[in-house]
């Protein structure tokens, strides 16, 4: 799942176009020869979405995206602190959206899937709402040598009355033009905007460091050195979310900003 409550994997899961980067529109690689994309660090844009609006968040690509990949520069463990994989590692959590109460819980499993030569960590996503299974999605990552922890994809069914009714939102890295996105930058700071996904037509999410080294209560505990990501879909533009991520834990809380009244919180951890 690209971190995100409900199957925004993302979870969404959720995208990318920046690697540890900074400095203005200028296109820039990660050390050690890692993966290459484009960053910015401005949400100004000179682009519209489809209904004629200026995006909320531009990636500052113009739109070309296109990353070097090479499985080469990965890595066998996603250890990034804001968004820790290991096998084993559960999470639960509890929020309302358009009234409805809704459980996710996300464990890692011990599985690897390769996706475009390399080899990620599989994660298993469950919506349930009002105690009956909505959505099943196994999203899968992957970390490269400098931090950057890779979103390649989602295998997702969604539910109803226990059958599945659609699968729409999966894709994979490398078929039919998907791509994959970072969906926590290595050493996160305010200003980068990148893509979490590209599929076009089908994934699109971005985000945006929006700040880091904040506190955030929630009735689990109190965190410190949270970073907080916007996240916004040219494809349901009237949507953004704020998402809050604690050091050795992920993420522990979610919020609609507009278009949504959902908001979710880290009930339970297991590391």
């Amino acid at each position: 799942m690209k971190p995100r409550a409900r199957n925004v994997a993302a979870v969404g899961l959720t995208v990318v176009g920046l690697l540890a980067a900074c400095g203005g529109d200028d296109t820039s690689a990660t050390g050690s020869g890692g993966p290459t994309t484009q960053t910015t660090e401005t949400t100004e844009t000179t682009e519209t979405t489809e209904g004629g609006a200026a995006p909320v968040i531009d990636p500052g690509d113009g739109g070309n995206y296109d990353p070097t990949i090479d499985p080469a520069d990965f890595v066998d463990t996603v250890d990034n602190p804001y968004l820790p994989f290991a096998p084993g590692m559960r999470w639960s959590y509890e929020g309302t959206s358009d009234g409805v109460t809704e459980v996710t819980e996300i464990v890692v499993l011990d599985e690897r899937r390769e996706v475009m030569g390399i080899s990620a960590t599989v994660v298993r996503d469950t919506v349930a709402a009002d105690g009956e299974v909505v959505e099943d999605t196994y999203d899968w990552y992957a970390q490269d040598a400098d931090g950057n922890v890779w979103y390649l994809g989602e295998d997702t069914k969604e539910y109803e009355g226990g059958e599945v009714t659609s699968t729409e939102g999966s894709w994979e890295a490398g078929v039919d033009g998907a791509l994959p996105g970072i969906v926590m930058q290595a050493q996160p700071q305010a200003g980068q905007a990148y893509r979490q996904e590209y599929y076009p037509g089908q994934a699109e999410d971005l985000a945006e460091v929006t700040e880091v080294g904040v506190a955030k209560s929630i009735a689990l505990g109190d965190y410190t050195d949270v970073v907080v990501t916007r996240e916004w879909n040219p494809l349901d533009p009237e949507v953004i979310e704020d998402k809050y991520f604690a050091p050795g834990v992920g993420l522990i809380a979610e919020q609609g900003i507009r278009g949504s009244d959902e908001v979710i919180e880290l009930q339970v951890f297991s590391g």
